[in-house]
């Protein structure tokens, strides 16, 4: 009898142990500086004329959505050509989908060996597309100059390699 009590306190503590470790805090997990960073785009950004100065063509707006946990990025707000990208975080790692004014949506993530000032994504896959054949953006960069200068280059491709005319790249500037 002694025994089978012996038994049932060591099965009660095995499973009370899981639990008890559940009520301890848990370290805040850290936060994805490429996420960061892009929190910090925040705000229209204006095209930059040849001598670096604003002009007043809006290029692009990024705004913070649902709770805190995207970005969305409006390309060319108004325009019959605008589109949409938003950023988020999957599994600690930052991507984003492009809603193309293609009519398809480029998934690209966060390269990890992006620079300091540089965030650079690769293409990871897309829906209504195939990449082998079909136009759609594959890969971008956004570097940061400083908190108010940014440059972003965009290649298209086509038939699975870099398309002639498909490349874009904007040196801009915060609208104040």
């Amino acid at each position: 009898m002694i025994h089978c009590v012996r038994l049932l306190a060591l099965a009660l503590l095995a499973l009370a142990l899981p639990l008890a470790a559940d009520d301890k805090p848990k370290p805040e997990s850290g936060k994805n500086v490429g996420f960061e960073k892009m929190k910090k785009l925040v705000g229209e950004w204006v095209v930059a004329d040849d001598k670096g100065k604003p002009t007043d063509k809006v290029i692009t707006k990024f705004r913070i959505t649902a709770a805190g946990s995207a970005i969305e990025e409006t390309i060319f707000p108004g325009e019959g050509h605008e589109m949409v990208s938003v950023y988020h975080l999957d599994k600690g790692d930052l991507v984003m989908t492009h809603y193309c004014a293609l009519g398809n949506q480029p998934k690209m993530k966060l390269d990890p060996k992006s620079g300091e000032k540089e965030l650079k994504f690769v293409f990871v896959g897309g829906t209504n597309l195939d990449p082998d054949k079909d136009m759609h953006m594959h890969e971008g960069s956004i570097i940061i100059v400083d908190d108010d200068h940014i440059e972003s280059t965009w290649q298209g491709y086509d038939k699975g390699k870099p398309a002639e005319g498909h490349k874009a790249s904007y040196k801009l500037v915060r609208k104040k």
